[in-house]
């Protein structure tokens, strides 16, 4: 495999090309102002914003920690908690398994669990919330959780949630029957990493370190389990109503979150997925397939990502958004146009959702749609 990003580097006489092309000092004016009235709403954090592999725009704001002097700005450097954008690369790294003949989508979690409770639920149904499952988080009585753990660590990984469903009785039962409906759960995610770590005999930031990370030459982003001086260098800490969050309970469960990474590894990660380095195109193009319509609207999801679809059902727009403890992130591109918007946030704050003005930006034309924030999306 390939370094995508770095294939892809255009020369300087390209790049000014591009910029003609696409009005690029218009544009860049004004997201300046846009980004700028953020931060007076209280955003926190880093922005990159490209548009055909030339970045018009990335900035830092505010701080890292808190409690620290103003010497703790944050950089280009700084990671962040993707939360819920951590799915993306779960989904990847699924389908990169599928794509060894590890794994099948008509697989079921009783191949690789043959106690797990919920029978039916194929690897395609937690890829596309289409499982039914409660989340882990609320699944638990807190009785349960607290005599399972007297002699054991404190924080479960995702073999012991899985360990939990084996030996207990979730409250409540199941939502849905499996393929019905779809319902957003983290269980889903947390399943996957599972999975991954079952069938590779790796641990799920061994695993996405190995076949995504260093090929793609993102060498900033670390899974929050990772065992490694490293994820601490550049790293911020999530606040919640000016309140510092500390770690949680479930904060070693991954796959549905636990990713750590910076504006330009996640740059990276939209080159890779638009070009040809990760996976065969038509196997990674399964995960841009929305597959949810028992009910009528623009907002969908396939394997990973969510998705603004058009009459043709077609995507528009490809994004996944996140909101874990004070950090809140989204990562949104449009495949016709072929640009980028990442934010970043480590103190909580609305307005990173709030992106309409900058599509009308970058089409250059008016658009109609924001990200789905409707959730607490992990």
């Amino acid at each position: 495999m390939h370094n995508c990003a770095e294939d892809q580097t255009l020369s300087a006489s390209e790049e000014r090309a591009i910029r003609q092309q696409i009005g690029a000092d218009a544009k860049i004016r004004r997201i300046e102002e846009i980004i700028r009235g953020k931060v007076r709403a209280g955003f926190n954090g880093n922005v990159l914003i490209a548009q055909k592999g030339v970045i018009l725009y990335q900035n830092s704001f505010g701080l890292a920690h808190f409690e620290r002097s103003s010497r703790d700005s944050l950089n280009t450097n700084s990671k962040f908690q993707l939360a819920s954008l951590s799915k993306t690369f779960t989904a990847v790294a699924t389908l990169k398994l599928i794509d060894a003949k590890k794994l099948s989508l008509t697989d079921t979690i009783q191949k690789f669990f043959p106690d797990f409770p919920y029978h039916g639920i194929s690897i395609e149904n937690l890829l596309s919330h289409r499982s039914g499952l409660p989340n882990y988080a609320y699944a638990f009585e807190d009785s349960m959780r607290t005599n399972f753990y007297k002699f054991e660590k404190p924080y479960p990984t995702n073999t012991e949630i899985m360990h939990w469903f084996a030996n207990v009785h979730p409250t409540p039962q199941r939502y849905n029957i499996p393929g019905r409906t779809f319902s957003y759960s983290n269980t889903n995610y947390c399943v996957l990493a599972a999975i991954i770590e079952k069938i590779t005999g790796m641990s799920f930031d061994q695993f996405a370190k190995k076949n995504i990370f260093e090929p793609l030459g993102m060498r900033n982003t670390w899974v929050s389990t990772t065992r490694n001086d490293s994820i601490n260098q550049y790293r911020t800490a999530g606040y919640q109503w000016n309140r510092r969050i500390p770690k949680d309970y479930y904060d070693n469960v991954v796959g549905d979150k636990g990713i750590y990474s910076t504006v330009g590894d996640l740059f990276k990660w939209y080159r890779a997925l638009n070009g040809d380095c990760l996976l065969p195109k038509t196997l990674l193009a399964q995960a841009f397939l929305p597959r949810s319509f028992e009910r009528k609207g623009t907002k969908n999801y396939g394997y990973g990502f969510r998705m603004y679809v058009n009459n043709e059902n077609q995507p528009e727009y490809i994004y996944h958004t996140g909101w874990w403890k004070g950090y809140n992130s989204i990562f949104w591109f449009s495949p016709k146009d072929d640009f980028v918007i990442i934010m970043l946030g480590n103190r909580y704050n609305k307005s990173v959702y709030q992106i309409k003005e900058l599509l009308e930006v970058l089409h250059g034309h008016p658009a109609n749609a924001e990200p789905e924030t409707g959730e607490v999306d992990v």
